[in-house]
């Protein structure tokens, strides 16, 4: 064998999977046909991040009613387009120098080309020079990853109707953007270009906004992020035709009767729709194995099925084998999968897993959501606990003046154990790893009541969550 494993694709899950697995001493190539660090790094959470950094300074800066409370007169906020953009880039070109070098030093080599497999063990990869060649290894790893979902009917040109992919680049800011999509991305974009002075419209065809997150915090995080800023929304409706050009038509129809109910012209449209696994190109047929809607069905150990039957010496992570779509856990996944291909025996625990939504505030959550929860309560016969924390009874959300924010905690009501929480308002994202850190370790509010939270911090929110849940237990 040409090596001990060979990993498809150098996103998040590949890189820690090849890490991980040098580090234990395989003998490990990676091959990327695109940029190192896959999506994340390249055209998602980071570039999307320092975008959301820049635009939120300007939109702090802007807020004059909110810095007058503090006795700050604002002046004139003024800011560069191109700047924002290229400090988005710069941070996108470091962090993929970083990756790189990091798999280098560890000895990892790195094959720039496309893969597709080309039997059991064995790998074939067309080189950008054209030069094909098959490499084998005892073990191989597909994280090939995810590209941006493009509703049919929807035609994009990367300028005027352009994906997530493209919005990274911030090339322009429109006057009159839509948002086809009301999930994370569209509302991390929509906080992004409204920020920076556009107005938006958001386009969704469930029959409300934001129907992926929990019905409260969705409803007081809609108030803030969209209701209180230069944002329309069209709900029950599909994109059923756009056009690119100047300017862009959209064509409504009703989700319900498909029948045509308005038709937009804006000056942009953002299509985040979602995403679809990348696995058509895998050649997965030479080692029998058919995919689900594109997704690679893999155990709980992450091997690969076929059948239900687990294929010798093959492996997937992340997003293309569809279990939790999110960078942190390929990443978990990559360093399971190289544990068990040593002869371990890990799983991945993906309902402590977190999310985060990098809104101004943020959106977070974990575990289950609170209808899954009534119906494990329901399976189970356990009555369902929940609570509710705000931030407008925490010191330092008061002293920030920003006091929007609401803590729902999920339990069970005999053991007090924490099944899931869902939290909006000022660094929900970091707030949400304490509650992960319980759920992982599937603990009870009545030993949790008892850790001591710093004061006055944010973190006291959640300790305010734990606390109700325990006096609801002993009443």
């Amino acid at each position: 064998m040409d090596y001990d494993l060979i990993v498809i694709g150098a996103g998040y899950g590949g890189f820690d999977a090849a890490k991980h697995a040098a580090d234990k001493g395989l003998k490990t190539a990676i091959i990327e046909s695109r940029e190192m660090g896959g999506t994340c790094v390249n055209r998602g959470c980071v570039p999307s991040k320092a975008l959301l950094a820049a635009s939120g300074r300007v939109r702090e800066l802007s807020d004059g009613e909110h810095l007058s409370s503090f006795g700050i007169t604002p002046g004139t906020v003024q800011f560069d387009r191109q700047a924002i953009a290229d400090h988005a880039t710069q941070l996108v070109e470091n962090i993929r120098a970083n990756l790189t070098k990091s798999l280098e030093r560890a000895g990892v080599t790195i094959v720039r080309g496309t893969a597709e497999l080309a039997g059991p063990q064995q790998v074939a990869v067309r080189q950008s020079n054209g030069v094909e060649r098959v490499l084998s290894a005892t073990d191989v790893l597909i994280a090939t990853g995810s590209d941006p979902f493009v509703p049919r009917g929807i035609e994009t040109d990367g300028l005027t109707v352009f994906t997530s992919d493209d919005a990274v680049r911030l090339e322009s800011l429109p006057q009159w953007l839509a948002i086809i999509g009301s999930g994370y991305i569209g509302l991390e974009f929509a906080d992004v270009y409204t920020a920076l002075g556009c107005e938006v419209t958001m386009i969704e065809a469930l029959d409300r906004v934001m129907p992926t997150f929990d019905p409260d915090i969705a409803k007081l995080a809609g108030r803030k992020l969209i209701e209180s800023r230069d944002i329309d929304t069209r709900s029950g409706v599909f994109a059923s035709k756009v056009i690119p050009g100047s300017p862009v038509k959209i064509e409504l129809i009703d989700a319900g009767t498909k029948e045509l109910v308005e038709v937009l012209e804006v000056d942009a449209v953002l299509v985040a729709t979602g995403r679809v696994p990348t696995s058509a190109d895998l050649n997965l047929a030479a080692v029998g194995v058919e995919s689900e809607r594109g997704f690679i069905p893999v155990d709980d150990g992450l091997r690969v099925l076929a059948g239900g039957n687990p294929v010798p010496h093959l492996w997937a992570v992340g997003d293309v084998t569809g279990k939790l779509m999110l960078a942190h856990t390929a990443a978990a996944q990559g360093v399971v999968a190289v544990e068990n291909i040593c002869g371990g025996n890990r799983t991945v625990d993906y309902r402590s897993i977190p999310a985060a939504t990098f809104t101004h505030p943020e959106i977070s959550s974990v575990g289950l959501s609170e209808a899954d929860a009534k119906a494990l309560a329901a399976e189970q016969g356990f009555e369902l606990g929940s609570v509710r924390s705000y931030f407008k009874a925490n010191s330092k959300a008061l002293a920030e003046l920003e006091s929007d924010g609401l803590m729902k905690l999920l339990f069970r009501k005999d053991t007090g154990e924490v099944l899931g929480a869902h939290i909006f308002g000022l660094h929900a994202a970091d707030l949400i790893q304490e509650v992960a850190n319980a759920v992982a370790r599937r603990q009870s509010v009545r030993d949790l009541v008892y850790e001591v939270h710093t004061h006055p911090t944010l973190s006291e929110v959640v300790e305010s969550a734990y606390k109700q849940a325990a006096h609801a237990l002993a009443a």
